[in-house]
C-alpha cells in the first residue's frame, strides 16, 4: 500500500514538472518568434503599399551636427540643479496615535477570562 502511494506521488510530480517545462518552452518560443513574425507582416505590408524606390537620406552638414552634439552635451551635464544643503523635514507632534499605542501590544495575564 505504501509503495502504491509512492508511485502515484512520483507520477504526479513528474507530470507536474513536465507541464511546467512545456509551458515555459511554449512561452519562450512565442516571445522569441513573435517579433520576427510581426516584422515579416510589416515588411509584406510595406512592400504592397509602396513600390516606389526609397530615396537615400541626405547627410547633415557639419555645423548642424556640431550644434546637435553641443546641445546633447549640455543636456547631459546639466541634469542636477543647484540645491541648498538645508534639511526641510519637519516633525509634527501628535497627541495620540493608535498605531504607536503600547496598550494594544501588552498581554494582560492577570485578567480572568470568565
Amino acid at each position: 500500500m505504501n509503495n502504491e502511494f509512492l508511485s502515484e506521488g512520483l507520477f504526479i510530480t513528474l507530470v507536474g514538472v513536465l507541464i511546467v517545462f512545456l509551458a515555459l518552452l511554449i512561452i519562450y518560443l512565442f516571445f522569441n518568434y513573435l517579433p520576427k513574425f510581426i516584422n515579416l507582416l510589416y515588411i509584406k505590408k510595406q512592400s504592397k503599399k509602396s513600390e516606389t524606390p526609397v530615396q537615400p537620406k541626405q547627410q547633415l552638414e557639419a555645423e548642424t551636427l556640431a550644434a546637435i552634439s553641443v546641445a546633447i552635451h549640455l543636456y547631459l551635464n546639466s541634469k542636477h540643479d543647484e540645491e541648498s544643503q538645508a534639511l526641510t523635514i519637519k516633525t509634527i507632534s501628535r497627541r495620540y496615535s493608535p498605531w504607536s499605542s503600547k496598550i494594544y501590544s501588552m498581554n494582560n495575564l492577570n485578567k480572568p477570562y470568565f
